[in-house]
């Protein structure tokens, strides 16, 4: 009898084209965002992905990825695993990994938008409240970041129809 095991490791360059697999049918259903195929190349040092390793043939079955806000906040972001696969737990070996980067690189509170809220509040997150205090000047700075993470946990108006349905959930650690 054959059995597999799931391997959890950084994702390299040449796991994009599995990592956008794995994204194609969540972006299709609306669950994730697609990305265009250079913003995973320029940010494949925050993936994690996971390996099905079966009769030392090792296939992409799960990525997740960890982006630092700022000093103490950092979002999961691009978590996905093979459709096929789901219910499996590799879900939770991601964002338990994630965690433990976040740790490691100092965060102390990790964001998620999700569609998954019983998967993420299985794992300590909860559901943010809208009155969630930012200190100012950290607020002020954020808003110049570019990048659509930040506005979504800001709740910014302009990100307002690509969220819809969407919550937004945080853990402190």
């Amino acid at each position: 009898m054959t059995t597999s095991r799931i391997v959890l490791r950084p994702a390299t360059t040449d796991d994009v084209p599995g990592i956008k697999a794995l994204v194609a049918p969540l972006a299709d259903s609306g669950v994730l965002v697609i990305k265009e195929t250079v913003a995973y190349y320029e940010g494949i040092q925050e993936f994690v992905v996971a390996e099905q390793v079966k009769d030392g043939q090792a296939r992409l079955v799960g990525c997740g990825a960890l982006h630092v806000m700022w000093q103490d906040l950092a979002e999961i972001r691009t978590l996905a695993t093979d459709l096929s696969e789901r219910g499996q737990g590799i879900g939770g070996k991601l964002v338990t990994e994630l965690l433990r980067r976040a740790r490691g690189v100092g965060v102390d509170r990790v964001f998620c938008l999700t569609f998954e809220v019983s998967f993420f509040r299985s794992h300590g997150f909860e559901v943010m409240a809208n009155q969630d205090q930012i200190d100012p000047e950290v607020f002020a700075e954020l808003l110049r970041s570019h990048d659509e993470g930040v506005a979504e946990y800001l709740d910014l108006a302009r990100v307002k129809p690509n969220t819809l349905g969407n919550t937004r959930m945080i853990l402190d650690l």
